[in-house]
């Protein structure tokens, strides 16, 4: 488990699960309230941070079994 959250902090997953948080965020925030972003009313303050957060645990996680998987191939 250590081994786990040291990888899942590391800068390179760190940095790709930003990026693909960023673009998959705001690709659902526009297309779940993206009326309710244009007009300013509305908005679900906590789907918007959620539509950020899953996919940045989503991309942490896959990376990071990845890596450890690769990591211990002869």
């Amino acid at each position: 488990m250590q081994d786990f959250i040291r990888m899942a902090c590391s800068r390179d997953i760190v940095h790709n699960a930003v990026r693909i948080a960023l673009v998959v965020g705001s690709l659902l925030n526009a297309l779940n309230q993206g009326e309710a972003l244009l007009e300013g009313s509305g908005i679900a303050w906590v789907h918007i941070a959620m539509n950020f957060v899953v996919p940045y645990c989503v991309a942490t996680y896959r990376a990071t079994k990845h890596a450890l998987a690769t990591q211990t191939r002869p």
